[in-house]
């Protein structure tokens, strides 16, 4: 089977001019299975801009909630399928990459053939993708969470993070909307990370037409001060959930293959991983949905603007 001209990719359904499913004017969405559903475990999706800091703390978070306690499975759903290496310290294989080396055949693969355990017992899965510009990443995620709920990890799991790609216009953004109990953006105080996460609150309120998920909260990140973020989350509706401010610390533990809680302890280490366990608290304690008015591409252009 050639992944870049054969993956199927049914059910899209195009919305322009009034739509039929209530994802938005113009909207051309992969709506998957209905009946493919994560269960019981709380479910959350990592949005923000590229480059922002998804993976790092995506991963970091997976670790507090298993420093908690909790059972987790950390889903990369970029097709760079970087989001766990961290966890793992290595690019482990992508749901795309083993069922293409079995022709899609699902009965024939095993948990271990795609599932790997990380740092603290997280369990990674990275989706994979197909080549840029040649499928849908929606129909991958849609995959991975068929084939984990076939093995039944999502029995055990109490915690699902799906690391989602960037501010981008497709079935690989939205699928994990169809998934989650809550949407958390990942920000910094700057005016494009802003910007795009206007307009993934845009994307996701649309989703929460027709979906459970709804908008969990912000995290600023890499970022020494917060005041434009709060700003602009009080025009909106927007809630700041933690602050990792911009740390050389946080960098290097990129660069080491290795979470904030393996690194040798420092008292300004430890206000960035005390900030990520109450984090993970207080998403696990269950946060409030919020209820977004986005603002317009220009409006936001003006409200950010400096004298």
């Amino acid at each position: 089977m050639n992944i870049a001209t054969e993956i199927p990719v049914k059910n899209v359904v195009p919305n322009g001019g009034g739509s039929l499913n209530g994802d938005g004017e113009g909207s051309v969405q992969v709506h998957l299975n209905d009946q493919i559903s994560v269960g019981k475990a709380k479910v959350f999706a990592v949005y923000g801009k590229g480059g922002i800091g998804k993976s790092t703390t995506s991963s970091n978070l997976s670790v507090a909630f298993s420093k908690l306690g909790k059972r987790v499975i950390q889903i990369g759903c970029d097709p760079k399928h970087d989001s766990t290496f961290t966890l793992t310290k290595s690019l482990i294989p992508t749901v795309i990459d083993v069922l293409e080396s079995v022709e899609f055949h699902n009965e024939e693969l095993q948990p271990d053939d795609y599932v790997i355990e990380g740092y603290n017992g997280v369990m990674c899965v990275e989706a994979g993708g197909p080549p840029a510009g040649t499928g849908c990443g929606g129909y991958v995620v849609g995959q991975t969470v068929k084939l984990l709920k076939q093995h039944h990890l999502l029995e055990d799991a109490d915690v699902v993070i799906f690391d989602v790609l960037g501010d981008v216009v497709c079935g690989g953004f939205a699928s994990p909307l169809q998934h989650a109990e809550r949407a958390l953006v990942v920000t910094a105080n700057d005016f494009d990370s802003i910007f795009a996460m206007n307009r993934i609150a845009t994307a996701i309120e649309a989703k929460a037409k027709n979906y459970g998920v709804r908008l969990g909260g912000v995290i600023a990140n890499r970022s020494k001060d917060t005041d434009e973020i709060d700003r602009f989350n009080d025009v909106v509706g927007l809630k700041r959930l933690a602050h990792f401010p911009d740390l050389d610390v946080i960098r290097r533990s990129r660069l080491k293959k290795s979470t904030l809680f393996e690194l040798d302890e420092t008292p300004e280490l430890k206000s960035v991983q005390d900030e990520y366990l109450g984090l993970a608290a207080a998403l696990w304690a269950g946060t409030d949905p919020l209820h977004v008015t986005p603002m317009k591409d220009r409006d936001l252009f003006d409200f950010l603007g400096f004298d």
